[in-house]
């Protein structure tokens, strides 16, 4: 990634289709929000799970529970890649939704 502002469009265009995806979902089982740069949902215990960009390292941080991730964008494959190997973004959050849900979910 070359700038600040390319990373801020293509991490800004990725949380919005999430957005779009977690709007399809029963909203008394995930409140879901979108605001300079962080997306934030809210489950039906009250719990959160936490995605933001971090421009100074060009990446998107996931936060649920104890457990946090940071991912680079892989311009090869066209997704986002967890920096220690564990998996893609969607594939990550697809997890974490399905355990806190009780259900699939897939992003």
């Amino acid at each position: 990634m070359s700038t600040d502002h390319q990373f801020e469009m293509l991490a800004d265009q990725f949380m919005e289709s999430v957005l779009q995806a977690l709007d399809e979902l029963d909203p008394d089982e995930l409140d879901s929000q979108l605001a300079m740069g962080v997306l934030t949902m809210e489950f039906e215990d009250g719990s959160k799970c936490i995605m933001n960009r971090q421009v100074a390292a060009q990446q998107i941080w996931l936060a649920a529970g104890a457990t946090a991730w940071h991912f680079d964008y892989d311009t090869q494959g066209n997704h986002w890649q967890d920096t220690k190997g564990r998996g893609s973004l969607k594939t990550i959050l697809g997890e974490v939704l399905t355990e806190r849900l009780g259900r699939p979910v897939s992003i």
